[in-house]
């Protein structure tokens, strides 16, 4: 099965569906360009379960591995494999892109094919960002995520969506330069791309800290890390819901820190941890008292996403097995738990055009199949036992804990925090007599928006009754990636010491052979 070259088709089939979508779809003929994309994101999901199928739980390298010159004089090429957690990150892009096209089914109106064949592009993009093996192949598709999600915010976006989209993409853009710099160093010293071959070298403390460093730049605005984050509430203001569940689904910062800081730069990793750590723990608490003052729903999750985030930060820098895992899991899980939050509201804003909380109340008495998927959401976003939420936030900080005990109780108050800011949304915009004639006029979910709550409700709670499946392939990457993170690579005196007696030995050895030479030449 390996053999098929399923992760090069995940990536173009989407582009590929993209790419028609635009050219055969218009404005003119909305429910082409609908069906088109339809099409081609079922293909794409359908394309990442033999992923799941064919992975094996055993191997901690990587897997589905596919290699193509690019260009060999530089030492480039089409290096694409997964490991366990790149597997599930796959796996979420194409369901995601899956949920966004039948979400945006009857909201976008407007440049239907436009909008449609973006997301298409992008899932493909996101899909070989995942995928990516090779520095500068990696490089190539994290920066094209911006062109598409530029243009998704400026476009469809809603009255301060220029801003936000310029915003977004110069905090990005500026990141990623300083990404490039350390990029073209490791390149410099190992003669390659290849991240396996990065992940050997042997860098000296000052360019650890150097290339740590520029990978810190890109990666935590991506995350968004905190105090990187002041981008996000502006486009999860501004953005149409597609773009912004997109980006809270997939987390490329999260995905960078593992495959790069922590592999290649493990010295830099140790001396960084405490200010990570510590902006990991500003971030649960202090966006959290920000959620709490926070009057727009949307804008809530947002501050919501930079705290549950921090927990991700914090685990990855504990460097022990279970914060690694639960960190990865967090990331995964709440990709679709912020996901389906984020679907929640814009159901109440595609109906209502404000996402404001003071303007609803007593939405459960005209919609009680929404406020039903709702809570359960929100139960997830508090991290109740049984949700998806729950898992990854126990294993970050029971990793916490091992490390040191009032780290793991800081980051225990998310759980509380998180409780006080989302049920306080819940209650004012769910329960209680019906408000005002907005909500009194609500027509509850269809069809179409019951199959997608349903689907996200089904992950929330496969995952927080049964997490094995995914831990599992997610324990041996993870065990490797401690290794890795947690051996010295600075070269070491004893080395040193080790390489001189070699040279030494050597040089004698010469002389001896050469004095042997002598002795049996003639005179």
């Amino acid at each position: 099965m390996q053999s098929v070259p399923f992760l090069s088709l995940a990536i173009w089939i989407p582009i590929l569906f993209g790419v028609a979508v635009l050219r055969l779809g218009s404005d003119r003929h909305p429910q082409r360009a609908r069906w088109l994309s339809l099409i081609g994101s079922i293909v794409g999901l359908l394309l990442t379960l033999p992923l799941i199928s064919g992975f094996d739980n055993h191997e901690a390298g990587m897997q589905f591995v596919e290699f193509r010159n690019w260009l060999p004089e530089f030492g480039v090429a089409w290096r694409l494999g997964i490991d366990g957690i790149s597997m599930w990150l796959v796996v979420l892009t194409a369901f995601t892109t899956l949920v966004i096209v039948i979400a945006s089914w009857e909201s976008i109106t407007v440049r239907v094919a436009q909008y449609f064949g973006a997301f298409l592009i992008l899932s493909g993009l996101m899909v070989g960002t995942f995928a990516a093996t090779d520095g500068m192949l990696f490089f190539v598709f994290f920066e094209a995520t911006l062109i598409p999600l530029y243009l998704l915010i400026g476009t469809w976006g809603h009255a301060r969506r220029t801003y936000a989209a310029v915003k977004f993409f110069f905090f990005s853009f500026g990141g990623s330069l300083l990404m490039l710099l350390s990029m073209l160093y490791l390149y410099s010293q190992s003669h390659t791309f290849d991240m396996s071959a990065w992940h050997n070298l042997t860098l000296g403390f000052v360019p650890q800290v150097l290339v740590f460093i520029g990978f810190f730049a890109a990666f935590a605005v991506k995350v968004p890390m905190w105090p990187f984050h002041t981008w996000l509430p502006d486009v999860h203001l501004e953005a149409p819901t597609g773009a912004t569940v997109l980006m809270a689904m997939l987390k490329l910062g999260g995905y960078g820190f593992l495959r790069f800081t922590l592999p290649i730069t493990p010295d830099a990793a140790h001396f960084f941890a405490p200010v990570i750590i510590t902006l990991s723990l500003v971030a649960v608490v202090y966006s959290s008292l920000l959620a709490l003052a926070q009057t727009d729903m949307t804008k809530l999750l947002a501050y919501s996403t930079v705290a549950h985030m921090g927990l991700v930060t914090l685990g990855l820098f504990l460097f022990n097995q279970i914060g690694t895992e639960g960190a990865i899991v967090q990331m995964i899980s709440y990709g679709f738990v912020s996901g389906a939050l984020l679907l929640s509201v814009g159901v109440l804003f595609d109906r209502t055009k404000t996402r404001t909380i003071a303007a609803y109340g007593g939405v459960v008495n005209v919609m009680p199949r929404y406020a039903t998927f709702m809570m359960l959401f929100c139960m997830a976003n508090v991290g109740l036992p049984g949700t998806s939420g729950f898992v990854g936030e126990f294993m970050v900080i029971m990793g916490a804990i091992r490390v040191n005990f009032w780290i793991g109780a800081i980051a225990t108050t998310t759980v509380v925090l998180s409780a006080a800011y989302t049920l306080w949304m819940y209650k004012r915009v769910i329960f209680g007599a019906v408000a005002n004639k907005s909500v009194a006029k609500l027509a509850d979910i269809g069809r179409r928006e019951t199959l997608i709550f349903a689907s996200l409700a089904a992950l929330v709670l496969a995952v927080g009754i049964y997490p094995k499946p995914m831990t599992d392939a997610i324990e041996l990457s993870a065990a490797n990636l401690v290794a890795q993170a947690g051996r010295t690579k600075q070269p070491t005196d004893e080395a040193a010491n080790a390489n001189t007696d070699a040279v030494r030995a050597g040089s004698a050895g010469a002389d001896v052979r050469a004095v042997s030479l002598t002795e049996r030449s003639p005179t």
